[in-house]
């Protein structure tokens, strides 16, 4: 497949975000390679436990700088990737060339087969849980725990809300896409002319924006999705999930709201915990109340890990 890379001026100076990035190959289901993008941050792996950190829609690891920043002083180890066609990861040209299963397999190789994370606690917001989700379903034994924050695993057996559909709409009738509006709008808080531009930084024109243009397009919406059948699957997985299972969801995100009661009612380890509500939040709390999510976080995982 036709792929771009962004340059690297393009990420210079970003505020509070100074971390080296890492990168790795990884296959694509076509017989080519695509390089994948990764930072790090906190203790040696070796001495402090892990957390995975997943971004959505149309984000990247930028987001989780201040988590990362509040894991890291906690003694936390955090691992932030960039998903395919997002960040520093390279950009397939064609909104064809993205899928859900890909997305999954293009993570799945970079964390389970590149990195070879073990005993790792998920934290996925957005598209990152969705796809987060479906890996910890299929992938029981790498996991320790989950953080679920504003996301889901839909099935399209129930609509998505209006405003995910207006969402949708937008995304696909943009003649010029606005990433760093875009995220703007999913936040409660102000945020400041240079987080935003780091949000588009990625994106240098339109033909690097395939993935934030095809993602919503990628979500099940009926029952007769090509996700649908692996994510039913997923749900009866996570139905016998008895390891730690948190849900950290904002206070402000009409779009993912619904989904935390079901979580805390289907997944067995969510029962009995205390789920903590992030305030003052919107979709993407990690921007409006990052160093708060960065604490629950911290707290869960060194909690669980006695």
């Amino acid at each position: 497949m036709e792929t771009l890379r962004t340059p690297d001026d393009r990420f210079a100076d970003l505020p509070d975000f100074d971390l080296e990035p890492r990168y790795a190959d990884v296959p694509d289901q076509d017989g080519g390679t695509l390089r994948m993008a990764w930072v790090e941050a906190g203790p040696s792996a070796d001495d402090a436990p892990t957390v995975l950190l997943l971004h959505g829609e149309p984000s990247w690891s930028y987001l989780y700088r201040h988590v990362m920043t509040t894991l890291a002083d906690a003694g936390v180890h955090s691992v932030a990737v960039d998903l395919v066609g997002f960040g520093r990861s390279d950009k397939p040209t064609d909104p064809a060339a993205h899928s859900y299963a890909r997305h999954v397999e293009w993570v799945r190789s970079l964390v389970l087969d590149v990195l070879d994370l073990r005993d790792v606690t998920l934290v996925g917001q957005d598209w990152g849980g969705l796809i987060g989700l479906r890996l910890v379903a299929e992938n029981p034994d790498r996991f320790a725990s989950v953080v679920a924050a504003n996301t889901g695993l839909p099935t399209g057996d129930h609509d998505m809300p209006p405003v995910w559909w207006d969402f949708r709409r937008a995304v696909e009738g943009a003649e010029v896409l606005d990433v760093g509006r875009l995220v703007a709008s999913g936040c409660a808080q102000q945020m400041s002319a240079e987080a935003r531009a780091a949000y588009g930084a990625p994106f240098p024109d339109e033909a690097y924006k395939a993935g934030p243009r095809a993602m919503p397009g990628l979500v099940p919406t009926s029952p007769d999705d090509p996700a649908t059948t692996a994510n039913r699957r997923a749900w009866e997985e996570l139905g016998r999930w008895d390891k730690p299972f948190l849900v950290a969801f904002s206070d402000s995100d009409p779009i993912t709201a619904a989904m935390g009661p079901i979580l805390k009612r289907h997944v067995p380890g969510a029962q009995g915990l205390d789920h903590p509500v992030i305030p003052a939040a919107g979709h993407f709390l990690q921007e409006d109340a990052g160093c708060e999510l960065g604490e629950v976080v911290a707290d869960f995982v060194k909690g669980t890990r006695g």
